[in-house]
C-alpha cells in the first residue's frame, strides 16, 4: 500500500461514518416527526 492507498481508505471510511449518521439522524427525525403528529391529532 502506498500513501495514496491509505489516504483513499481512511476518506471511505468517514465517508461512510457520515452517511451512517446521517441516514440515522433522517430516520430518528422522521420518527419524532411522526410522534410529533400523533400527539396533536389526540
Amino acid at each position: 500500500m502506498n500513501g495514496f492507498d491509505i489516504v483513499v481508505v481512511i476518506a471511505v471510511i468517514l465517508c461512510a461514518r457520515l452517511g451512517i449518521r446521517l441516514v440515522a439522524g433522517y430516520i430518528k427525525m422522521k420518527q419524532d416527526n411522526k410522534e410529533d403528529s400523533l400527539k396533536d391529532d389526540a
